[in-house]
């Protein structure tokens, strides 16, 4: 069980990334598997945005081909949404507590990762280093 991160989506889809040929193949092949992974919806709203910006891609994507993108994940066989459950307030109130500083953009991130402590998934397939301030997160640079 693992949450792929956006950065891993965009590589896959930005065929200008040095990093494309890795990403695609992990995410084809994980598309295959019947064994559960994850994305959040934080995580598929942060690739529409990324991958239709112009000032992010060389040639954005339409908002059309982004959403078809993220339909053929969708319709992966293991793939889940991990949502907020009610647990959730509760866990939010863990990991700040236990996580200083958690200001500004590291509250996206931090997102991600109370709805992984929350259904009890550690990996995550990411370039972000900042995943690594959260001690019950195991980051994986699907690069390294």
């Amino acid at each position: 069980m693992f949450v792929v991160d956006t950065n891993v989506l965009v590589y896959a889809a930005n065929e200008d990334s040095p990093f494309h040929r890795t990403c695609a193949d992990l995410i084809a092949e994980w598309r295959l598997r019947s064994g559960a992974w994850f994305v959040t919806w934080g995580i598929v709203y942060e690739f529409l945005r990324v991958v239709t910006h112009p000032r992010v891609l060389p040639a954005p994507w339409s908002t059309s081909e982004a959403w078809a993108f993220v339909e053929a994940l969708l319709a992966s066989p293991g793939l889940i949404v991990l949502t907020e459950t009610v647990r959730h307030a509760a866990v939010v109130r863990e990991v700040v507590e236990q996580v200083p500083a958690l200001t500004g953009n590291l509250l996206h991130d931090a997102h991600i990762a109370i709805l992984m402590r929350e259904h009890g998934v550690q990996r995550i397939y990411t370039r972000d280093t900042d995943f690594h301030r959260f001690r019950f997160v195991k980051p994986i640079d699907p690069l390294a």
